[in-house]
């Protein structure tokens, strides 16, 4: 039996709640029952990226969640995140795995089929895959794949595979249906105005997926 994914992935950026701590933020999402974060920051300075992942997987690890870091393989392992997800211009996986040691995650981007063939004979643990829809949480976004894109994906790969980039509630259920594994979301939960409570409905129309 393969990895398996808890149905909703939350990616936690600062950029999209500036008036909340992180730390708050998290704290809503792992009561409304998350239970896959990634910290995402951009634009952080070494030493916060560590302080907010070491505080970040520490209330993961009490709520029984896992807390992935973006980008960053050496501070994922120093915080004692749960595991690293990297892009195509990141660390190799086997090079990430390397450093994050044994037992984390090792979660990778995709944007196209030629990728994802590529990923699928990697370590990695999940592939994500996107932009699904269009996302104003990239600056430079890659190319729209799609639900029918996410379907060619789907038959590629027989690793767990997240859908993201521009999932919203109502089109959860579509990209369940399409074969995603889980769905990553930024913005319709982050910015909703109560964020546990849309975390709470994300979490119940991906159980009632199709």
């Amino acid at each position: 039996m393969g990895l398996i994914l808890p149905r909703l992935y939350v990616i936690l950026d600062p950029s999209q709640i500036p008036q909340r701590s992180i730390e708050e933020v998290c704290d809503i999402l792992l009561a409304a029952g998350v239970r896959l974060i990634q910290y995402r920051n951009k634009n952080a300075p070494s030493r916060t990226l560590y302080e907010h992942s070491a505080a970040l997987a520490g209330r993961a690890e009490q709520a029984g969640a896992r807390l992935i870091v973006n980008d960053r393989a050496d501070i994922a392992r120093a915080s004692g995140a749960h595991g690293v997800h990297v892009g195509q211009d990141d660390l190799p996986v086997e090079s990430a795995r390397g450093v994050v040691g044994a037992g984390k995650w090792v979660g990778f981007s995709t944007h196209n089929l030629e990728q994802l063939a590529a990923a699928e004979v990697s370590s990695a643990d999940y592939l994500a895959f996107g932009p699904v829809f269009a996302t104003s949480s990239k600056e430079n976004p890659d190319p729209i794949v799609g639900i029918e894109g996410l379907r060619r994906a789907r038959a590629t790969t027989r690793k767990p595979l997240v859908a993201i980039g521009g999932i919203t509630l109502s089109r959860v259920a579509d990209v369940l249906a399409a074969g995603a594994d889980a769905v990553a979301v930024i913005s319709d939960i982050l910015k909703a105005p109560d964020i546990e409570s849309r975390a709470k409905q994300f979490l119940e129309a991906a159980r009632t997926r199709p």
